[in-house]
């Protein structure tokens, strides 16, 4: 008999032999107190009043499964208060975590991006990182502050593996961090500091370099911030126009976007107004507007270059305001003042000044040297828009290129994927629809490298464009023959 129980336990699925979900009420201890454990039927979870996604956005939970939802308050320092929570498959399980990043300043769970994990098979795990509501809480004191540069994350991690474990009676086989903008620097921040945290990483555009982007981001907002420079948004369109006129086949096929920006060499001054200011010319003010943001930042004084500028193919998309983020950086970080108006910045005193500031750096996740994640088999996947009109995408490829030179193993553990007129982690006329985490997954289960990602453009609902995305610095190149709205007809090279 006893022979016969063992072989069927052997036969038991492990889900089936999980803990119930409602007993994961008693993994609470002094750092962390379990307030939710409950199982939620297919398809009837509702999230906080305003947390379900963008207004009219497809309902991301109205298909997903069953699942157990667990929600839980971290406090590993005296002040911390970080709210999780994990999402697990009541069936399903593909045997792994994934934990998915923020936005901006946070302070809110990334419940979309859960559902999306979720309804793949993964055990998905988000933080509000430490802070609800508007990002002056994010500074209220330095644990706070801590929790939300690295330390929720790290937590929240930790904290998902544990209930993972006690859930499906096994620990994941393999823990991944996918995570955009903020998230693409939650992701970089563990890849660096908590090296042992993930397996596997997907870091798109990320918002790595804070305590320069901020500068550019804000630089950029400047160059066009008086009336005589200001663009409208005609004056936008031509100028978008004009770059593809000049630069749109440089890639050997004319499709609306720029595979690689850097060999455009458009100038402004080619579409300078001669004969009166109308809505298809820039003025003088406006094209030396422009040659800035091409440019980006530099100290006006000595010259010294801060952080580069929006690329070529990228102007349909720009705004007249500053990028938010890099707003209440200044306010909080640099200068501690919620008044301080982005219109006063000095670059010539303020660059200096701001090098004094407590907690400059914080934020900052560039160390290229990766070895300790990449070592035991840590895989990294990196990308960005190349049209983006929020964080300058050059930096990403500079800190590739980083990355090659100082880990050692980067060849064989580090991927980056430049994405054709896309904006800030989509949008635009290029192919953004894509799973990165996918990707990631293939390459972790086969050991191969992606050679290209699968990409779509989705407009009004409907695919009317397919490409391969490309490992930098490889581009989409048309083989000569057949739609360019087809990915079958073009490869890497």
């Amino acid at each position: 008999m006893k022979s016969l129980l063992s072989l069927l336990m052997l036969l038991v699925p492990a889900a089936a032999m999980a803990a119930p979900c409602e007993s994961l009420m008693s993994l609470s201890n002094p750092e962390r107190t379990v307030t939710i454990a409950q199982t939620v039927a297919p398809g009837e979870f509702r999230p906080p009043t305003g947390r379900a996604g963008a207004p009219n956005a497809t309902n991301p939970f109205e298909k997903l499964p069953s699942f157990c939802r667990v929600s839980a308050t971290l406090k590993p320092s005296p002040r911390s208060d970080i709210k999780i929570e994990i999402w697990l498959p009541a069936s399903g399980w593909n045997g792994k975590l994934e934990v998915v990043g923020n936005g901006a300043f946070a302070g809110t769970i990334s419940y979309p991006a859960m559902a999306t994990a979720l309804a793949a098979g993964y055990a998905a795990a988000s933080t509000d990182t430490g802070h609800t509501g508007p990002s002056s809480n994010t500074f209220v004191n330095q644990d706070v502050l801590v929790d939300f540069a690295h330390r929720a994350i790290h937590e929240t991690t930790a904290a998902a593996k544990t209930v993972v474990d006690a859930f499906y009676g096994s620990a994941p086989k393999s823990s991944y961090f996918n995570g955009c903008s903020t998230g693409g620097r939650q992701a970089l921040t563990a890849a660096q500091r908590y090296p042992e945290d993930f397996n596997g990483i997907v870091a798109g555009a990320p918002a790595s370099y804070g305590s320069k982007q901020t500068f550019g981001q804000i630089w950029i907002y400047e160059a066009t911030a008086t009336p005589e420079a200001a663009l409208s948004r005609e004056k936008q369109q031509a100028l978008h126009a004009a770059v593809l006129d000049a630069c749109d086949a440089n890639d050997g096929v004319k499709d609306g976007v720029l595979e690689n920006p850097l060999t455009c060499k458009f100038d402004p001054q080619a579409i300078a107004c001669k004969a009166g200011d109308s809505p298809s010319c820039l003025t003088a003010p406006q094209v030396e507007a422009v040659r800035k943001i091409y440019a980006g930042a530099s100290n006006p004084h000595t010259g010294e270059f801060i952080f580069p500028g929006f690329e070529r193919g990228s102007e349909a998309l720009w705004t007249p305001t500053p990028v938010s983020y890099a707003v209440d950086y200044f306010k909080y970080v640099i200068f501690n003042n919620p008044n301080w108006d982005p219109k006063t910045l000095n670059f010539d005193s303020d660059v200096a000044g701001a090098a004094k500031a407590a907690n400059y750096k914080i934020f900052d996740a560039t160390d290229p040297d990766l070895d300790k994640f990449t070592g035991p088999g840590g895989k990294l996947l990196m990308y960005q828009g190349w049209a983006e009109p929020g964080i300058p995408p050059r930096n990403v490829v500079t800190y590739y290129g980083e990355v090659q030179k100082k880990t050692k193993n980067a060849k064989d553990a580090v991927r980056l994927f430049m994405v054709p007129g896309m904006g800030h982690c989509g949008g635009g006329d290029g192919t953004s629809t894509f799973d990165m985490v996918a990707a990631l997954d293939q390459w972790m289960t086969t050991g191969k490298a992606p050679a290209s990602i699968p990409a779509s453009r989705v407009r009004n609902g409907v695919v009317d464009r397919t490409r391969p995305l490309c490992p930098w610095p490889q581009v989409a190149a048309y083989k000569g023959s057949g739609s360019t709205d087809d990915a079958a007809n073009f490869a890497c090279k």
